[in-house]
């Protein structure tokens, strides 16, 4: 029996912020994941099972909070799975929906990823001291600039190139009402001026510690006839991981990240990522990892990835945007960042993207990785039904 296309009918988004003090975690999910039904016009009873997906427990230091958000999601009776694969989490919860709906296993599921950064804090949370793992130096970016540091040197990129990813990302976010950095005052100038953090990351070239959660609805084809809205198609969708540390580990261009991006192109039919695909929401929580996934994506020869960035290829108005959400860069709560790169690349083929719409978009890809650049999961969504 082949499988069941699935269908993207609702998206909820919270808005995202340093602290939602306002509502405790079952509130934050709550916001979202009304939002998702109100979109697809459904209600709780509709809803077969929910997936829910989050960052390392410590992170808020609440052990296992599915268990009590049960009642909050609208799932008491029902089948429900919690999903952790670190920061990819939120794009490996999302697949995880998508398969059990593909598989017929259920027909309607809804999905939902979320972090309370406000109630912990992550970067001392990433900073364990040794013998329990390498140190981190403050958080992932001292893990991070090392590689972004090969990377440099293997490309021979100008220092300005990682500037304008953020000066781009965080223009684009200024055009997205749910996303947490607005900085009408943003200029090149004042990006490359910020106080260096983990050389050669700069402060304003580093995600922000956000509360939110994002939401969304997947259906099967009958689900999708009685849709409202044009729903955004799953095309294809993979998982991929590798340790973070062994012999001939690639950080700069991850194996897995190659195998997890070729699988979905497989999937989708897709020859020529470049020219096929419209709009890109990628995982890129220190700006110099826009080039790089660029190349470990395929959309880039090795080596050229920085040069789309600096010709103005990856801006909202260039021939491959790149997060024009604004990104990880301008929004950030870690469980949930994956979940909202594939809801918004189901946005854009959706048409809903509002003021950061790419206009036609009618394929888009959603890119979240996590851990040591050793978790990857990717799905790719059009706006017409897959022909396999």
């Amino acid at each position: 029996m082949p499988e069941e296309p699935v269908a993207v009918v609702g998206i909820g988004q919270t808005k995202h912020v340093s602290a939602r003090r306002d509502v405790s975690i079952a509130g934050l999910v709550r916001e979202a994941a009304v939002r998702a039904l109100e979109d697809a016009a459904l209600t709780w009873a509709d809803i077969d099972a929910v997936v829910i997906g989050k960052a390392p427990d410590f992170f808020e230091g609440l052990m296992m909070p599915e268990l009590y958000l049960a009642d909050a999601l609208g799932a008491v009776g029902k089948p429900m799975l919690r999903v952790h694969t670190a920061g990819s989490v939120g794009g490996s919860t999302a697949l995880v929906a998508a398969n059990l709906v593909s598989a017929r296993v259920h027909r309607t599921v809804l999905t939902l990823a979320f972090e309370k950064q406000s109630e912990s804090n992550a970067m001392w949370g990433l900073s364990l001291p040794i013998p329990f793992q390498q140190p981190l130096l403050a958080g992932a970016g001292g893990f991070f600039a090392p590689h972004v540091r090969a990377y440099m040197r293997r490309t021979g990129a100008p220092d300005s190139v990682g500037s304008l990813v953020a000066y781009k990302d965080r223009r684009n976010a200024l055009k997205n009402p749910y996303a947490h950095i607005h900085d009408p005052d943003i200029t090149l100038e004042k990006v490359r001026s910020a106080p260096m953090l983990w050389d050669p990351i700069r402060y304003s070239e580093t995600c922000p510690s956000s509360d939110g959660a994002c939401a969304m609805i997947l259906t099967d084809r009958a689900g999708a006839a009685r849709s409202p809205h044009p729903p955004a198609w799953v095309h294809g969708g993979a998982m991929r991981s590798e340790p973070t540390l062994f012999a001939g580990k690639d950080f700069v261009s991850p194996r897995a990240g190659r195998d997890c991006a070729a699988d979905v192109y497989r999937q989708a039919g897709i020859g020529d990522p470049r020219r096929e695909i419209d709009a890109v929401e990628m995982y890129v929580p220190f700006s110099w990892y826009e080039p790089m996934w660029l190349e470990n994506l395929g959309f880039a020869d090795e080596g050229e990835g920085w040069k789309l960035t600096e010709s103005g290829v990856t801006e909202l108005d260039g021939d491959l945007p790149v997060n024009p959400s604004g990104g990880v860069l301008s929004t950030n709560p870690i469980g949930a960042s994956g979940m909202i790169r594939f809801a918004e690349a189901a946005l854009q083929v959706r048409g809903q993207a509002g003021e950061h719409q790419v206009p036609g978009a009618r394929k888009a890809l959603g890119h979240a990785y996590g851990g040591g650049a050793q978790f990857f999961s990717m799905w790719l969504v059009g706006a017409e039904p897959p022909t396999r």
